[in-house]
């Protein structure tokens, strides 16, 4: 079995900052982690997961929670289910849909609060602006 984070062949000088945890990654850690992302860069995926936060829930569910179409759902689910973020339980009939990554809403708010920090540091240069261009 591959150690995706064997550090033995790795330079000291990598182009990835020395800051980094990953910076001794190998390359197919890394690909691994870049596809955990994409799975999560749709905006579609990320509204079922956000709809899947409030519990478990079959196709129907999700379709009237989100508004998408069967399909959609469909084909997004597949995507999160092979990424490992959404597990499915078959009840009867049924299929039940339910994330089974506990990381993800922390990596969300994360994020979140990521992007909320940049938009203030943005509006507040924007409010400088304002002032400097009333100066003139």
């Amino acid at each position: 079995m591959t150690n995706f984070f064997d550090m033995s062949d790795r330079s000291p000088n990598s182009s990835l900052s020395a800051g980094c945890g990953l910076v001794n990654a190998s390359p197919e850690a890394l690909q691994m982690i870049a596809d955990f992302f994409k799975v999560l860069s749709e905006v579609n995926r990320l509204r079922i997961v956000c709809c899947l936060k409030e519990g478990n829930k079959n196709v129907s569910q999700i379709i009237e929670t989100t508004g998408l179409g069967q399909a959609n759902v469909s084909k997004h689910l597949k995507l999160l289910t092979q990424a490992g973020i959404v597990g499915r339980d078959q009840k009867g009939v049924n299929v039940f849909y339910r994330i089974t990554n506990p990381l993800i809403f922390p990596l969300c708010d994360l994020v979140c609060n990521a992007l909320t920090t940049q938009m203030k540091q943005r509006t507040e240069q924007v409010e400088l602006l304002k002032v400097l261009q009333q100066s003139f």
